[in-house]
């Protein structure tokens, strides 16, 4: 099927990734990309820069604790996402007389995690609006006050000018082949061409206009977007009748659907996941060695852990104690401003791999096993990502642990050799064990009761894919489940989605740990 390609999720993309530091994707890797869009509007030289967050959105509260001034602030400085000077931002920011100015101003945004930003430096300024829509993918909402649609996968040339945008768009498509261009009246209209390469300033002399301002939007996302992608199916509904006469396994489903989607050959999806897998190993590693790093709610327990399960302190529980361990370790290295893949987000990044890999390990399982199942699991995300969200401030942790736990049934059934139906059955009942989960966290970090939600939804994940793989009945087809989870999430109130506003952000303990934390003064 065809679709605009910003609808088309990608595995590498919307559902496994960023590679990033940071406590959570939303706040810390989808402010970094905005971060990065607004410098190349401003061509790399910021000077001031007035943030405004909506009062009711989410923002308010995690700025500083989540890390969305890390990484907004990291992005107008040009770090990527991975990049270790983001531990170091605020002294980055005041050796580069970056000047900051946080306001709470209600301005109708109709997102949680809406950025309006109004940029300046010593010859122009420029306004521009964008959400973090979770898992570290946003989208330009606005620029100089246009609506624009952009989401950081393509390379975006805009042409700012005083005459006709009709005409000067026809001159712009003469000269290129380009995806899109499409034109944007407003207080300073411009014509924006959204393409896999930046038009040359070759092709805008042809054009015989009168262009005032040339700006180059460059993108922030692995996959590259585009216009007119056929993909062969973007719901499990659409993909049974894909695969009615084909008879595929699920991870060549998920191959066929990234290889189109991302426009590159099967065998570069494969490494690409074979890379992904290694960070994703070296995260477990690096926390089961322990981790140190002072502001954080909770101390380095994994090697305790690890330890106990030797000395046959704890429950016998073989598999599920190694769970426990490669979840717990990673959710430490996140914790610890580690690199860690978001799968599919940085709250919920120990779940998906931390299940898979220790099942895998477990089973003794080969490279092209784990990559494989990571393809399922990552297609499961794919059917999620398309029909509701990741963002825990839109649909509570059930959007984020839940579809974890979704994922990582599926790939555990793969692991074990079972079949497709046994696979999306054990996806779907994952999720359905997951529904409701609020996002509460304790102090207003993405620490506790994530690390727990975490290791519980791995365990959901293991018993799930058991139960199915003994033929227990799911009963309710995954999209259906998927498109539930999406209706509970629009039901919940605000106070219960990332907010610390309600469930056990606002118990005496989590008040009392939230004093204590050490707190840093904004830029």
């Amino acid at each position: 099927m065809s679709d605009t390609i910003s609808m088309l999720p990608s595995i590498f993309n919307d559902v496994l990734g960023p590679v990033m530091r940071g406590a959570s994707s939303s706040h810390c890797a989808a402010a970094l990309r905005i971060g990065r869009i607004a410098r190349d509007l401003m061509n790399q030289n910021i000077n001031s820069v007035l943030v405004e967050y909506t009062p009711d959105g989410s923002l308010v509260t995690t700025h500083e604790s989540q890390g969305s001034d890390m990484g907004l602030y990291s992005g107008f400085l040009g770090y990527n996402a991975h990049d270790a000077e983001l531990e170091h931002y605020r002294d980055e920011v005041r050796e580069a007389g970056l000047q900051i100015d946080v306001q709470i101003v209600d301005y109708g945004a109709q997102h949680p995690n809406t950025y309006k930003l109004s940029l300046r430096n010593e010859t122009e300024s420029h306004e521009m609006t964008a959400i973090s829509t979770g898992g570290g993918m946003i989208e330009i909402l606005q620029i100089d006050g246009a609506d624009v649609e952009l989401d950081g996968g393509y390379w975006a040339t805009l042409l700012y000018s005083d005459d006709d945008l009709a005409e000067l768009a026809e001159k712009v498509a003469e000269v290129t082949t380009d995806d899109a261009v499409t034109c944007h009246p407003g207080p300073r209209p411009f014509v924006m061409i959204r393409a896999q390469q930046f038009i040359d300033d070759a092709q805008i002399d042809s054009l015989a206009a009168n262009i005032t301002i040339v700006k180059r939007l460059g993108p922030v996302l692995p996959v590259l977007s585009g216009s007119h992608v056929e993909v062969p199916f973007t719901t499990c509904d659409e993909m049974l009748a894909y695969n009615a006469t084909r008879n595929l396994p699920l991870w060549k489903l998920a191959l066929e659907y990234e290889s189109s989607r991302a426009r590159i050959p099967e065998s570069d999806v494969i490494q690409k996941m074979i890379e992904l897998a290694g960070i994703m190993k070296a995260s477990i590693l690096s926390g089961l060695a322990g981790t140190k790093y002072d502001n954080r709610i909770l101390p380095s327990q994994t090697p305790g852990f690890v330890e106990n399960v030797n000395a046959k302190k704890l429950i016998e529980a073989d598999v599920l104690n190694k769970i426990i361990s490669y979840v717990s370790a990673i959710m430490e290295v996140k914790s610890s401003m580690g690199v860690i893949v978001a799968a599919p987000t940085a709250g919920s990044c120990g779940a998906f791999p931390g299940c898979t890999l220790a099942v895998a390990d477990f089973l003794n399982a080969s490279e092209e096993q784990v990559v494989h199942a990571m393809l399922v699991g990552g297609l499961i995300g794919v059917f999620i990502a398309k029909q509701a969200t990741f963002a825990a401030e839109v649909g509570g942790c059930q959007a984020e642990c839940g579809s974890g736990a979704g994922m990582a049934a599926a790939a555990l059934v793969t692991l074990s050799n079972g079949t497709n139906e046994q696979a999306l059955g054990a996806a779907s009942m994952a999720l359905q064990n997951s529904l409701g989960m609020i996002c509460d966290p304790i102090g207003n970090r993405v620490e506790a009761p994530c690390l727990g939600r975490n290791v519980t939804a791995a365990s959901n994940a293991l018993a799930s894919a058991n139960m199915a793989l003994a033929s227990y009945e799911h009963l309710i087809p995954l999209d259906q489940v998927i498109q539930t989870m999406d209706t509970v999430g629009k039901s919940m109130s605000h106070e219960l989605l990332c907010t610390a506003l309600g469930g056990l952000s606002v118990t005496d303990a989590a008040k009392s740990i939230e004093k204590r934390l050490t707190r840093f003064k904004s830029c």
